[in-house]
């Protein structure tokens, strides 16, 4: 993997992290909203392999997702538990952060091999 193919890998990892991100705090608003004996429509999303594309590293059954994968977005009721709801956002933040620093790194071997260049 080349070193602008790592930055574009976790650039779109950031992306569905991001959307991740912002389902999450949707959910959060929309537990503190629910009336009790009133489930609320949940968002939930779960990333999924690009169309075309197979999940992981070529290793058949090892279930692991590509950084560039995009979330499906399904309905579900929810519990009107926040507690819930505002473990998912740090999940997503933690997710975002790590496909974050990723990317610098992208940045600094990119960096380092135009340095070489000189």
């Amino acid at each position: 993997m080349t070193e602008f193919a790592l930055l574009d890998q976790a650039a779109r990892g950031m992306s569905a992290q991001r959307t991740m991100l912002d389902l999450a705090a949707r959910k959060v608003a929309a537990a503190q909203a629910a009336v009790p004996g009133r489930p609320y429509d949940r968002l939930v999303a779960s990333l999924q392999p690009p169309s075309g594309e197979e999940a992981g590293d070529g290793d058949p059954g090892d279930g692991d997702v590509p950084l560039d994968a995009s979330p499906a977005i399904r309905h579900e009721p929810g519990s009107g538990d926040p507690l819930i709801e505002l473990i998912a956002v740090l999940d997503a933040q933690r997710a975002y952060e790590a496909d974050a620093s990723i990317f610098d790194t992208g940045k600094r071997l990119a960096e380092r091999t135009l340095d070489i260049d000189r």
